[in-house]
């Protein structure tokens, strides 16, 4: 049975990510607000840090490490507590600090995940202790990830892909690529297949960094993909289509990554949270949380309607990392806790701007900024409609066909 305590296990990893947040991220996070697409060079030694822990740990480090769905071997029914939960957890402090400058640390990317659900053996081995990106979104297959247009053709012992990528997050920066294009566009889903594609790869072309709202101590990038070869044994998962479950392998990516994103989600709500409620202290305003809102102050009542929300995200995110620890399939609580954190977040910032009044619109603080960062975190990993619609179709038991 689960339990949504934090493992005892855990407390060390998540201590040292809220002195990461507190002491690290905190300090620097308006300056590379300020000096878009500079690269946050106090990170390196961070990284060394989180490879090193990752190393001497089968828990996962305090960061955005890729995780690996695993039952539990003998088939017993014991809990496990493995890295998902480890990951997500530590993440969730990690944003109380700065979620640009979480998705900057050097080989912690949404590649990397992907890479650790999927690879087999002699891939992890190979592309271990590289930083791996994610590339998508293309310019007409946003939220649809099956309508990828970008091409994989087998010549030799070599995949040539073409076509087009943007919303790359950490693309400048990272090592690897982690490229989804389809073998056969006429197949639909079960024909995308996710491919290793080197950074420095000739035919992989960087057109552009995107200005953005927030997150802005991210690279974004926008690629295209010319004649670019790739060895076929970059090619994640098996190499054939599948016509009845081809698309399974990868949106197991999605089940694994979906809650890390809910988690970012969690931590900046949190941090958004607890900067109001010390504001609402210093103008005598104080939260009774054994006191009914309706005999409370408009603010204090305003602030438990949204620790209300946070508490709901924050147990969805747990819930949907602790099924993938212990092999149990999540796609429906993983869209949940995406969903709900996404809106929680964007809703709960926007409202402590509010309640902060003029110094939650300045710069003083770091509400505003908070407020900016809300944004992605409901629409990249999916956008809240599309969570909504998976989670529509698994608990109406309809297919993408019948429910679009």
């Amino acid at each position: 049975m689960i339990n949504l305590e934090v493992p005892r296990k855990f407390g060390p990893l998540v201590a040292q990510a809220r002195q990461v947040a507190d002491e690290v991220f905190r300090p620097i996070s308006r300056k590379y607000d300020r000096e878009e697409h500079a690269r946050p060079v106090e990170l390196d030694m961070l990284a060394a840090l989180i490879d090193g822990m990752n190393d001497g740990s089968d828990m996962g480090g305090a960061g955005a490490a890729g995780v690996r769905r695993s039952a539990n071997d003998d088939g017993s029914q014991d809990n496990r507590n493995g890295s998902n939960l480890s990951t997500a957890l530590s993440i969730m402090e990690l944003c109380r600090g700065d979620v640009g400058l979480l998705l900057s640390v050097p080989r912690q990317g949404l590649g990397n995940s992907a890479i650790a659900s999927v690879a087999d053996d002699e891939q992890l081995e190979r592309f271990a202790g590289q930083w791996a990106a994610m590339a998508i979104t293309e310019p007409e297959a946003g939220s649809d990830s099956a309508s990828i247009r970008t091409t994989a053709v087998l010549d030799g012992d070599d995949y040539v892909l073409n076509g087009e990528k943007i919303y790359v997050t950490a693309g400048e920066r990272a090592d690897l690529i982690v490229v989804w294009a389809t073998l056969d566009r006429s197949l639909g889903r079960p024909a995308i297949k996710s491919f290793v594609v080197e950074r420095s790869n000739p035919g992989l072309k960087l057109d552009r960094l995107e200005h953005k709202l927030g997150i802005r101590a991210s690279d974004t990038a926008a690629f295209t993909l010319q004649d670019c070869r790739v060895p076929k044994e970059n090619l994640l998962g098996p190499p054939g289509i599948e016509v009845t479950n081809g698309f399974a392998g990868a949106m197991q990516t999605f089940d694994n990554t979906r809650p890390l994103v809910a988690a970012m989600a969690v931590g900046l709500t949190r941090a958004c949270l607890e900067t109001t409620r010390e504001l609402l202290a210093e103008a005598g305003v104080e939260v009774d949380w054994d006191v009914p809102a309706s005999r409370q102050t408009a603010a204090a009542a305003d602030y438990l309607a949204m620790d209300a929300d946070y508490e709901a995200a924050y147990l969805l995110t747990l819930q949907a990392a602790w099924m993938a620890d212990n092999g149990k399939p999540n796609s429906l609580q993983a869209s949940m806790a995406k969903a709900k954190a996404g809106r929680t977040c964007v809703d709960v910032a926007l409202r402590c701007v509010a309640l902060a009044s003029t110094l939650g619109y300045g710069e003083e603080l770091l509400l505003e900024k908070w407020a900016r960062d809300a944004k992605i975190l409901d629409i990249f990993e999916g956008t809240q409609q599309i969570q909504l619609l998976i989670i529509a179709r698994q608990l109406l038991g309809l297919s993408s066909a019948q429910l679009r």
